[in-house]
């Protein structure tokens, strides 16, 4: 084939060239960070939050102990 015989493409119709190891890891971000987003809504506490909890479970115990009758 002569090169003035070629026909040019035209480049609406030509695919970008992307790289398959940038797609994964972009893919692979994605999927963990949607997993984080998930873990953060069903574990997440701050640690305010979990002291605030200690904080009242040891109120709770010493009113117990101090209700307890000595027989």
């Amino acid at each position: 084939m002569a090169p003035a015989a070629r026909r040019a493409i035209p480049r609406s119709r030509v695919a970008d060239v992307i790289n398959l190891r940038q797609a994964r890891k972009r893919r692979d971000r994605k999927a963990a960070e949607e997993q984080a987003g998930a873990n953060r809504l069903a574990f997440g506490r701050t640690k305010a939050q979990k002291q605030a909890d200690a904080a009242e479970a040891e109120r709770a115990s010493r009113l117990l102990d101090q209700a307890k009758r000595e027989d």
